[in-house]
Parts: C-alpha cells; structure tokens; sequence
C-alpha cells in the first residue's frame, strides 16, 4: 500500500507528460498501480477542512505563513484546475539558485494546508511547488482566467486584514518571487581623485499595476521609502536603496538563499 502523498507525488511526475514506463522506473511503482491511481484517488474529504467554507468563513490560522504564501502566489504562483472532479494545484515557481526559498515555500504551503500533501516537480532551472486541493480558490480569491497582469487584483477584506497584521511576511514573499536584493556602484571625484562606491539596493519587478500597489502600500506600512525605477518589458519596477530602507528590508527580507 502506498500512501497518498506518494500516489500524489506520482501522478505529479505523470502529469509532466512523462510515459508510464520513465515514471515506473524512476519511482520503482509498477505501471498497473499509477495507471489505477489515475481513475481512482480517493478524494480529499471536504466538510469543516476550509475556513472559508465554515457557515462563518473565517482566516486561515496559520496567519503569517498565509500572509507569506499570498506574496509568492502573486509573484509566481498560479492555480489550476484538475481533471476527474480532483480539485485544484497549487504551483509556486522557485528557482533552483535559491534552495532555501523553496523550503521555506514548502513549509507555508504546508502550514496554511496541513491536511494536504506537498510535492515537487522539477522544471529545467527550476521547481513547482505543488499542492492538490479542492479549496485553494477559497484561500486565493484572485484566481481567475487569464494572466494576472491582464486582470484585476484586489485582496479580499479578510485578506487585507492578514496583510496589515503582518506586513513583513507579505513583502518577504513578494520580494522572494519577483524582487532581489543586488549591490550598485557608482563613482565620485574627491579631491581629483575618482572613487569606486557600492551600496545594496531592493528591486521589485512585476507586470502587474495592482500588485505593484499592493507592494508599495505594504511598503508604506513598514515605513520604507521606495521610488520607481526604469521600467523594463512593460513591467514596473520599484527600488528601495535609501541607507534606513534598506537596512529595515534586511532586517526582515534579506537576500534569498
């Protein structure tokens, strides 16, 4: 017998577009057990598991973890609807480079769903983390057809709420999806002599007009002095790089690992 995170973990690989015959052998399951799993998974049990779907919808617990978990949605996350009545994935894209995000990706994923299994699947130069529910539309409202740039977003009341308590976790998943932290240069003359100066500096770099004011209004909160930079493909991008702004999104973002 094999539990349902492996079956789970297993189907993931299939649904890569992998044949039967690579994913028996990688996994060491016999193609008659992933070809049964794919007609038949039992589903998840879906009464009282959502706090969303309570008669009195309330947040998710795991608050901070959510908060985190919004800002990696937006950035690089997408949703996706199964076949067979199976629900939805839940895909975060983390990059290869930076192991520690992906851990940290998967432990939110696990936090906010407990009940749910978390797998990865590897991408060329990258990961998805994968999560099966049939409830994450209720925890990630701003799903919806299309890219999210073409489309509005806007937070959910209890969602702001989530987002004013804990402003630190939605900038850190943000800044983990689609931000960095780099070092500039630039060069002074002092007393005829041209020197060579570095400085850290935040970039925040989204399509999006409404997330990009969901970053700067979180922003604002924390009392973090931003501008806008250079735009590049269509997308904004927003700079932190005063001396106090920079040392604060250190204190709590730091550079992805």
């Amino acid at each position: 017998m094999y539990d349902r995170s492996t079956r789970e973990q297993t189907l993931a690989l299939v649904a890569q577009g992998r044949s039967l015959n690579s994913v028996s052998k990688q996994t060491g399951i016999s193609r008659y057990a992933i070809r049964s799993w794919q007609t038949r998974i039992e589903p998840l049990p879906r009464a009282t598991e959502c706090p969303r779907c309570e008669p009195e919808p309330r947040p998710p617990a795991a608050a901070e973890a959510y908060a985190y978990l919004l800002g990696l949605y937006l950035g690089d996350g997408c949703l996706s609807k199964q076949p067979r009545n199976r629900g939805y994935a839940l895909r975060i894209a983390c990059a290869d480079a930076w192991p520690g995000l992906i851990v940290a990706c998967r432990e939110a994923v696990k936090a906010v769903r407990p009940m749910n299994s978390v797998c990865i699947i590897q991408r060329e130069g990258c990961v998805m983390v994968t999560s099966f529910s049939h409830h994450w539309p209720c925890l990630f409202p701003q799903h919806g057809p299309g890219k999210k740039h073409q489309r509005r977003i806007t937070l959910e009341p209890w969602q702001q709420d989530i987002v004013d308590a804990h402003p630190w976790g939605f900038l850190r998943g943000l800044v983990h999806s689609d931000g960095c932290r780099i070092t500039n240069w630039a060069t002074r003359t002092v007393g005829g002599e041209r020197r060579r100066y570095e400085y850290p500096r935040y970039f925040f770099t989204n399509m999006s007009a409404d997330i990009i004011r969901l970053y700067t209004d979180a922003l604002d909160k924390v009392g973090v002095a931003w501008k806008p930079a250079r735009t590049a493909r269509r997308a904004e991008n927003i700079s932190v790089a005063r001396k106090a702004s920079v040392a604060l999104m250190d204190q709590h973002i730091g550079p992805k690992y």
